[in-house]
């Protein structure tokens, strides 16, 4: 698919005009604030204009010129390149409001050295009135888009210049891949995990605590079949956003409600644990959240290669003990012991999203349904405080997760160990091993 890049310093304004590109997304994509700095890894979306479909790729701020003095601006900088690379079309993001500084004609210099196309848009232009910030620009080159990002004044013109590049699309179908939300506490090695499956540097990784900031999503193929990989920021203790909210929290925490939305839009999440900590509160908060939006779970046991050789089985024991005493909400969900490091035994999670989404997208007959139903539960009287429970009619009415109605003599007397009786049953019956099941109750008429 024909690509865009946009390029430019920090806080010129590349995630506000990237979510403009992509409007089809009624969420926000990129997280935007004044804050320079916040976008820190390479985010892809698709664009969907007429008839025409192109990529999108928002980058971290380019600092020309300068030595990067940490881990992590080396990898934004090598990020920024990859997607250069794999650009059919560059947009050099510029400052209208601030004007040209020495930065913007580095780049601009390094960026005709790369032989590709270039569009040089000049943003902040909020109407006409402020197309005289452009002038200083005429020394870049005299062929400039002025727009606004924010306001969308002039992206029209930006847009009809991008899409007389593009080809018409053959479908405007978006392809239905599966959405694999990678989730957990900060610095417990989402990222890694990402670049290990995808085989190449797509997220930054540092020690440091907090690097991952927005929802990134990356297109994984294992065996020819492709699925969405979505990065997501740390999820700290809700307490932390609670407290007084500087620029940084207030980011951290835009970054925070990503992350959950990330969850309500997949179909499984992985719940990253550090294997030397263990199940910590925060870890049961995060899968009591996944399990509330009733999406498959896989529990990840990272940095399985900092445990002592001679100490792996009794710790493995002790993480079983762990998942049944404090994750037994979500019994379904298969776990793995693995190092993203070293690569070690994450290939196995690739047959875990293919059982859990067959089983998450499996629709029973209604007959069938009975069937078991009568043999199984229509002559069981259910315990109950009071009135007895009957169960006379069950039958499914959605998938993603499997989800039933359970037709009874009185709703009212119905607690949560009958759903778990019925819910049982199902399990067993219909070997739903893996995904979360949804039992419903309606009173029978």
């Amino acid at each position: 698919m024909f690509t865009v890049v946009i390029v430019g310093r920090p806080n010129v304004g590349k995630s506000t005009l990237f979510n403009r590109l992509i409007k089809g997304d009624d969420k926000i994509k990129a997280i935007i604030d004044k804050l320079p700095g916040v976008t820190r890894d390479i985010n892809y979306g698709t664009a969907q204009w007429d008839e025409k479909r192109f990529t999108v790729i928002d980058t971290g701020g380019f600092f020309s010129g300068r030595k990067p003095q940490d881990i992590i601006s080396q990898q934004m900088i090598e990020q920024i390149k990859e997607a250069i690379d794999e650009a059919d079309l560059i947009i050099h993001l510029l400052d209208g409001k601030e004007g040209l500084i020495p930065d913007d004609i580095e780049t601009a210099k390094k960026l005709r050295q790369t032989g590709k196309e270039i569009l040089w848009v000049v943003n902040k232009i909020d109407d006409a009135s402020k197309l005289n910030r452009v002038y200083e620009f005429y020394s870049l080159t005299d062929n400039l888009i002025a727009v606004s990002a924010l306001t969308g004044y002039g992206f029209d013109d930006l847009l009809e210049r991008i899409l007389e590049k593009v080809k018409p699309s053959k479908t405007s179908h978006k392809e239905e891949l599966p959405k694999i939300a990678i989730v957990g506490r900060p610095n417990v090695g989402k990222s890694t995990i990402v670049n290990a499956l995808v085989g190449k540097k797509r997220m930054i990784v540092s020690p440091i605590p907090g690097t991952t900031r927005d929802a990134i999503d990356t297109v994984c193929t294992y065996y020819g079949k492709k699925y969405i990989l979505i990065d997501t920021a740390g999820i700290k203790r809700l307490s932390y956003y609670k407290k007084e909210i500087s620029q940084e929290v207030y980011v951290e925490k835009l970054a925070y409600f990503k992350a959950l939305r990330s969850i309500e839009k997949c179909d499984i999440a992985i719940l990253v644990i550090d294997s030397t900590e263990g199940v910590v509160h925060q870890d049961q908060r995060i899968a009591g959240y996944i399990e509330e939006q009733k999406k498959g779970l896989i529990i990840l046991f990272n940095k399985w290669d900092l445990v002592p050789k001679e100490k792996r089985e009794i710790i493995a024991k002790n993480l079983k003990n762990e998942i049944e005493r404090k994750l037994w909400f979500v019994s379904y969900a298969p776990y793995l012991t693995v190092s993203a490091t070293e690569k070690t035994r994450l290939t196995k999670i690739f047959p875990l999203i293919d059982q859990i989404l067959k089983e998450y997208t499996t629709r029973i007959q209604t007959s069938e349904l009975n069937k078991i139903f009568v043999k199984k539960l229509k002559d069981v009287v259910l315990p109950s405080e009071g009135k007895e429970l009957k169960c006379y009619y069950i039958t499914q009415i959605d998938i993603k997760p499997p989800t039933f109605v359970v037709f009874v003599n009185d709703e009212k007397v119905v607690k949560q160990h009958h759903l778990k009786f019925i819910e049982n049953i199902i399990r067993e019956s219909f070997n739903f091993k893996c995904t979360p099941v949804k039992i419903k109750i309606k009173q029978r008429q």
